[in-house]
């Protein structure tokens, strides 16, 4: 196995146990909701420190339900992703056109009349 083969199984398993872990040791039990976001945390800890506290503003758009609210954040994880892949495979591809371009000026120009293709006549 290659040093690159066990880097990736070793953060597969990292990534893995991040996921799997807190539900198997049961992290969040004692809550009503064990896995909410910040921030509803948050607004439950100022809550319990000022209960008169009114919030400056209100969000401009209220999803209908935590289902709609969790498959719009979803889709902008998505998107986000979608727009760093596309940045980094642009990326990439511009380094090895550039490492072709160059490999190509370097190469010696042969005029051996075995290597250059001929014609395509239809002579055959």
């Amino acid at each position: 196995m290659s040093r690159n083969a066990k880097i990736n199984t070793l953060l597969l398993l990292v990534v893995a146990a991040l996921a799997v872990l807190p539900l198997l040791l049961g992290l969040g039990d004692h809550k009503e909701e064990p896995f909410t976001g910040a921030d509803a945390e948050a607004e439950t800890a100022i809550t319990e420190i000022d209960p008169d506290y009114e919030p400056w503003f209100s969000p401009l758009y209220e999803p209908p339900s935590g289902e709609v609210e969790s498959a719009l954040f979803s889709l902008q994880a998505a998107i986000g992703a979608g727009v760093l892949a596309y940045y980094f495979g642009l990326r990439r591809g511009r380094r090895q056109g550039e490492e072709r371009a160059l490999a190509a000026a370097a190469a010696p120009v042969t005029t051996d009349a075995a290597k250059v293709p001929r014609a395509a006549t239809g002579d055959e």
